[in-house]
């Protein structure tokens, strides 16, 4: 078994600089992001937006107090999704460090303890009766409650929502949005919306663009985070693949020399074994021998290839939820501070949002995720920054699509996901960069310092898209490498020129109806500016600066639109795909990915199956889609869209017996 995970496999590798920015706290005992958002206290909306780690119930409680003293608010309640995270808003001092007040919450007013929803919503109840000031809850408590109270109580208070994420513009589906639409609409909250990632994950936007509007937003990028730390100095983010049940495979994806969280699929994912406890068996037996467990339900594991014990937490055993709870209540109260507590992790829909283990280094996470979210609490576990952590990794074990199943579409389209979607964190990870049209006479020797000017672009030429790329380029691209034409197009399916020119502005139609068509075009060309440079490679040659774009080396001073337009900006994680799957495992995508692109009646297809059976009689072998031979690619093709019909019908014929 090998215990190291494989570099090679990473679409994403970055280095920092630590310079310690956005850890260092100034007079008043505030952080970089912290600071950000108290220069906009007076606002009566807040969206911020930042990572985990940065500090952003903190920045509640600074905003809050404010409010409170100085603003005429009378009453501050913050709602978190569930009861674990809300320790974050404990009492806090914070007089020590330089502010005006400490943040107190009273005993009976933090509502994140067990006890029934009838009783939590009484108390809530009696809360705003009363003259107390702050109260903690969960999501679930404060839209129960919202059934007990009129939205008019809501005046005077301030209204914060943790993991805003959560809220959906989905207002008939989505009871948060639908209460928070209504209190703003019905009286004269303060509304303070929290979250490190605004990507849901499926196609609903969170906020309406007439709701977030309302929004004062504050952003602060994961780079800014990542590169202000102390100790954490480098991230990578790639691929394992595997081939049969995960289980067989997930030794060869663990480094057990690093503190590990690993996250199993669900159970009707169609990565699962269906077995959840045989599968944290098969994981222990791929560390090593389980010795015994000590009384908060850690287990002792005995190495294979060393014999140390490593120290392992099952959060996926939830037949026992007395122990489950002892586990859960050891690692947030002593695995939290003391490293030696615990070494692995395995959890099944846990250890994600709001989990707090600043020692842990790999998620190790297997099967695809659908939700740009998720990805992204998962990765936000192992990015906060601690002495004695270097470096933090986040692998995704795929499963490598089998042409010879009937799920090899939907095999081959998790793969494509899970590649942009490294894409997207490739992208979120990177350095910003201004961009700005050359004029006759400029240079590009400001690149260093995040100025690059571009022939031909086009500047915002109103508010509304200076403020769209300053706070919502990372959101616009999650809805781009969300397209499922988007994922065809990162593994060379679709040309740039139809990529950029066509796909792009479409869907910044869709999510911004209100811009014109040039304000559409000024937004296209700062997304795939951005995305191209970011995925680019500059390097110096000479006293001339390049930058690798896709396949192309073009002289910075050369940059042009055009240039920019002419390059898919997601071929270097195919490239890097391509290296890591087998010649047949690539074979595999590129037919799925040809068969979804043939146009082809179906009366054309079945008069040129006697030709197909013909070519194979007469060349022992298939027509290849790929051949230079115009008449033998259109036979290859049409054979890969015959294949796929008839793996619909027998998936359909499958479904029909359930």
């Amino acid at each position: 078994m090998s215990t190291t995970s494989t570099p090679e496999m990473n679409v994403v590798n970055v280095t920092y600089a630590q310079s310690g920015n956005s850890v260092n706290t100034n007079e008043l005992g505030m952080r970089e992001m912290q600071a950000r958002v108290w220069e906009e206290r007076g606002a009566h909306n807040l969206l911020i937006k930042a990572p985990p780690a940065s500090g952003k119930s903190r920045a509640l409680m600074f905003v809050a107090l404010d409010k409170l003293f100085n603003q005429g608010r009378r009453k501050v309640i913050v709602a978190v999704p569930e009861r674990s995270i809300g320790g974050s808003f404990d009492d806090t001092d914070l007089k020590t460090h330089g502010f005006f007040a400490n943040w107190h919450v009273k005993p009976e007013n933090n509502l994140c303890k067990p006890a029934s929803a009838q009783s939590l919503v009484k108390q809530f109840v009696a809360f705003m009766e009363s003259k107390d000031a702050v109260l903690v809850c969960t999501h679930a408590t404060l839209r129960f409650a919202f059934e007990a109270i009129s939205p008019e109580d809501f005046n005077g208070c301030v209204l914060a929502i943790d993991e805003f994420h959560h809220v959906s513009a989905d207002l008939d589906n989505n009871r948060l949005g639908n209460l928070l639409r209504t209190v703003m609409d019905k009286s004269d909250v303060h509304v303070i919306a929290m979250t490190g990632s605004y990507f849901r994950g499926d196609s609903i936007p969170v906020l309406a663009p007439e709701d977030e509007a309302r929004f004062t937003p504050v952003t602060f990028n994961y780079y800014d985070q990542l590169n202000g730390y102390r100790y954490l100095k480098s991230l990578g983010i790639g691929h394992h693949f595997y081939q049969g049940p995960y289980t067989e495979s997930v030794g060869e994806a663990l480094h057990l020399d690093r503190k590990t969280i690993i996250h199993i699929p669900s159970v009707n994912s169609g990565d699962s074994t269906k077995d959840k406890f045989e599968e944290v068996g098969q994981i222990m037996d791929a560390i090593g021998e389980v010795q015994d467990a000590d009384e908060h339900g850690i287990y002792s594991v005995r190495r294979r290839d060393t014999g140390e014990i490593l120290r392992v937490a099952d959060l996926v055993d939830d037949t026992d939820q007395k122990r489950r709870a002892e586990v859960l209540h050891y690692l947030t109260t002593v695995a939290s501070k003391e490293r030696e507590a615990v070494d692995i992790i395995i959890a099944l829909g846990m250890a994600k949002e709001g989990f707090d283990w600043p020692y842990a280094e790999d998620a190790l996470t297997i099967g695809y995720r659908a939700s740009l979210t998720e990805i992204i609490q998962i990765i936000g576990r192992v990015t906060r920054d601690c002495e004695g952590k270097e470096h933090a990794q986040f692998t995704n074990l795929i499963a490598e699509p089998d042409a010879s199943t009937d799920d090899v579409t939907v095999a081959v389209n998790n793969m494509l996901k899970a590649i942009t979607a490294s894409l997207l964190m490739e992208q979120v990870l990177a350095p910003n960069f201004a961009f700005k049209a050359k004029q006759e006479g400029d240079s590009n020797k400001d690149t260093e310092h995040g100025v690059v000017k571009i022939k031909g672009f086009k500047e915002p030429s109103t508010e509304r898209v200076r403020r769209l790329i300053d706070t919502d380029l990372n959101d616009l691209k999650a809805t781009v490498l969300q397209d499922e034409k988007f994922a065809k197009a990162a593994a060379g399916g679709l040309d740039p020129e139809t990529t950029n020119k066509v796909l792009v502005p479409r869907i910044i139609r869709e999510r911004y109806p209100a811009l014109s068509e040039k304000e559409v075009e000024e937004v296209r060309q700062h997304v795939v500016a951005d995305s191209v440079i970011k995925n680019g490679d500059i390097r110096e040659i000479g006293d001339e600066r390049f930058i690798r774009m896709a396949d192309k080396f073009v002289k910075i001073e050369d940059l042009s639109i055009n240039l920019i337009d002419s390059v898919n900006p997601f071929q270097k994680a195919f490239e890097v795909m391509s290296k890591n799957v087998t010649p047949k495992v690539l074979r595999t995508i590129q037919d799925a990915i040809t068969a979804s692109k043939v146009e082809v009646t179906e009366e054309e297809a079945l008069q040129m199956v006697p030709k197909i059976k013909s070519f194979v009689a007469m060349h022992r072998r298939k027509p290849n889609p790929r051949s230079d031979d115009p008449a033998e690619r259109r036979l290859g093709e049409i054979l890969l869209w015959l294949q796929a019909k008839k793996r619909q019908f027998k998936a359909h014929q499958g479904e029909g017996k359930h």
